[in-house]
């Protein structure tokens, strides 16, 4: 499953235009790592699906965490969230990790931190915790709640991070 989510990530995350097919790095607990090029530049990105997602939805798409890296544009960990739907205009995603919170803004099915400050952050406290759950708005107004492992999470960072030159 983890590695059909490299197809199912380039899809929605990436554009396709002079982009290579991803290598897979490997699997870490319930994370996967990847490399690929893009414009001829390296991209190292991580990912990994919900253990549990609640709502009462009837339909909902693909549902993934990812950390990507570009070093070329020394951008480093830009977390990202994909719901599996549009989410309620000018709502707010809130991610909690331990006793952490964040909150993050939407665009159509995608959920961002608000600076790369955010990101480290939400990054480190990724490192040190052992789930994170994601609460989200559909544009229905649904409610949904999703909780990720992150087993194998440091190891996955280690991964991409050697692979992408990350110090």
């Amino acid at each position: 499953m983890i590695k059909y989510m490299s197809l199912l990530l380039l899809a929605f995350c990436f554009s396709a235009n002079a982009m290579e097919a991803p290598r897979h790095i490997g699997d870490y607990g319930d994370w996967a790592a990847y490399t690929y090029k893009e414009n001829g530049r390296n991209v190292c990105y991580m990912a990994s699906t919900p253990k549990k997602d609640e709502g009462k939805y009837t339909k909902r798409g693909d549902i993934y965490a990812v950390v990507t890296h570009r070093p070329t544009e020394k951008s480093f960990d830009v977390v990202n969230f994909v719901a599996g739907y549009t989410y309620k205009p000018d709502s707010k995603v809130v991610v909690k990790i331990g006793k952490e919170t964040f909150n993050l803004f939407i665009a159509d099915d995608k959920a961002w931190a608000l600076t790369s400050n955010d990101d480290k952050k939400l990054v480190n406290a990724m490192k040190r915790g052992e789930r994170m759950i994601v609460d989200g708005v559909s544009s229905k107004g649904t409610k949904t709640k999703d909780t990720y492992s992150l087993k194998g999470f440091m190891r996955a960072y280690k991964a991409i991070s050697a692979k992408c030159g990350k110090k």
